[in-house]
């Protein structure tokens, strides 16, 4: 039988074979309390112990003494860094003052100054420009200029104004101004500055083209109808009003299912600049797989919403004059401060001390100050001959003859008149005679009829032409927004020689 002969790598593989079995280093962690626990800790306390013994001295080190840094050791550094501009830009070496040198009276000052001014909430347009720097003047000049353009009182705060002020005429002079630009409208900007250096100032209006197509939103309800108007896009303002509107025709929490479409369009402005700007909302629209579709567009002068069908806002009930809870209903009780069994010819509810009081529906002030034992109240005019009356005010928000609109604020919780504390006494009447207002249920409706019903439905059936999203495209520029964009050589700059 041939004996195998000797072989390193047969040898190397058997040593790699043992010692990979060897379990030197055990896991601590798992097999707590085992013999190859026990083992591991044996070999961790070994190394350790075999570690410190070798271990030369616990003498602490001796650190190298700092090193002494004086002026020219500072000056050595400081000429090999680059400081930036905006701390000086005094870094490398300088050349030593000779006798030659003389120091200057003053410091030059830089020929122009460029600057961004913000005019702030309640600042006038003349303080924002002088606080800047420009001379009184000037300032009045360019307010002048501006005010014929539009009313500085319409230029809104946080406006910004790109200002360059030139070279002072004379020590302690204000600077003259240069130039002056800045975004008067969404749709013009204004640019105040000189032909020629030493001319009068003078206005040049930038009229900006403005599209205002109408921003339609279109997608399919989720799990929640304004997270998915939010996904598609909208912005949370304009689901809010979208969810407001649609709630006083639909109750949302029961009529709305997943799988239904949602359908809103907003007022909606892109400049050819490229700025953008959504408005308020105009069309509110719910499509149901079984159900009428619903379509509301805000029509008229105060801007509500109305049916397809010319129907408009229908605010069924009434609402609570107060969110307190009622603490005592319509009828006969023991009158809590005369102490005998009278007619309650209202609702009381538990409110707050100062908590706003809100008119029910529709109305027109009656009355407005002091009643009685029902201290300061306030009493309204409804339509189908009811009144309502609201009692113990602490403050009145309204006057005699103001009409007023459902949750407007007409007064404040108080306890004025016959009353134990902080709370509303809430009547109503029907023709003049006291009823329970719990008992009463009626719908504020508006209709339109005629030629301004047919504009209605003409103007409805243009806007759901819109397409989705059509308004979020770039404007196209035109032939003269491109020219202008191109940059201006520095030769074209120059004037033209003088003849």
């Amino acid at each position: 039988m041939p004996v195998p002969s000797f072989s390193w790598k047969a040898v190397r593989e058997q040593l790699s074979g043992r010692i990979c079995a060897l379990d030197l280093a055990p896991d601590l962690g798992s097999e707590i309390g085992s013999k190859r626990w026990f083992r591991g800790l044996g070999t961790f306390v070994g190394l350790t112990t075999v570690a410190l013994a070798f271990w030369p001295n616990f003498a602490p080190l001796e650190a190298a003494p700092p090193a002494h840094i004086d002026d020219a050791v500072r000056d050595e550094f400081r000429s090999q860094m680059i400081l930036p501009l905006a701390l000086g830009a005094d870094s490398g070496r300088h050349m030593g003052a000779t006798a030659l040198v003389q120091p200057l009276a003053a410091a030059p000052e830089r020929p122009t100054l460029e600057m961004v001014a913000t005019l702030a909430k309640g600042d006038s347009f003349e303080r924002m420009l002088r606080r800047a720097g420009v001379g009184a003047g000037d300032a009045d000049r360019v307010a002048a200029l501006v005010a014929g353009a539009i009313p500085l009182s319409e230029i809104e705060s946080g406006t910004q104004f790109d200002i360059t002020l030139g070279r002072r005429v004379a020590p302690g002079e204000p600077r003259p101004l240069g130039s002056l630009a800045f975004r008067a409208r969404f749709d013009l900007e204004l640019d105040v500055g000189r032909l020629d250096q030493g001319a009068a100032l003078a206005l040049v209006r930038k009229v900006i083209r403005v599209d205002e197509t109408p921003l339609r939103i279109r997608g399919t309800v989720g799990d929640s109808l304004y997270r998915s108007a939010r996904a598609a896009g909208a912005p949370a303002s304009a689901v809010q009003s979208y969810l407001k509107t649609l709630g006083q025709h639909v109750n949302l929490d029961r009529e709305v299912r997943s799988g239904d479409t949602f359908d809103f369009i907003l007022a909606h402005r892109r400049a050819a600049t490229g700025e953008r700007q959504a408005g308020q909302l105009l069309y509110a629209g719910l499509e149901r797989a079984e159900k009428p579709r619903v379509q509301l567009m805000r029509w008229g002068k105060d801007g509500e919403f109305y049916e397809a069908s010319g129907v408009g806002e229908q605010r069924g009930g009434l609402m609570a004059p107060v969110p307190g809870r009622m603490s005592s209903r319509f009828g006969m009780r023991r009158h809590p401060i005369l102490g005998y069994r009278r007619m309650h010819a209202g609702l009381d509810f538990k409110a707050a001390y100062g908590q706003p009081i809100v008119a029910v529906t529709d109305g027109r002030v009656l009355s407005s100050g002091r009643a009685g034992g029902c201290g300061n109240a306030v009493k309204l005019r409804h339509g189908g001959g009811i009144d309502t009356r609201y009692c113990h005010m602490s403050r009145i928000a309204v006057n005699r003859g103001q009409s007023v609109r459902r949750g407007q604020v007409i007064g404040y919780v108080g306890s004025t008149g016959l009353s134990t504390g902080p709370h509303l006494h809430y009547e109503m009447y029907r023709n003049g005679r006291a009823i329970d207002p719990a008992s009463v249920q009626y719908v504020t409706r508006a209709q339109l009829s005629g030629a301004e019903l047919q504009r209605f439905k003409d103007t409805l059936a243009k806007m759901k032409t819109v397409e989705p999203g059509a308004a979020l495209a770039e404007l196209e520029q035109t032939a003269s927004e491109v020219a202008a964009e191109e940059p201006q050589r520095e030769i074209d700059k120059l004037a033209p020689p003088k003849k």
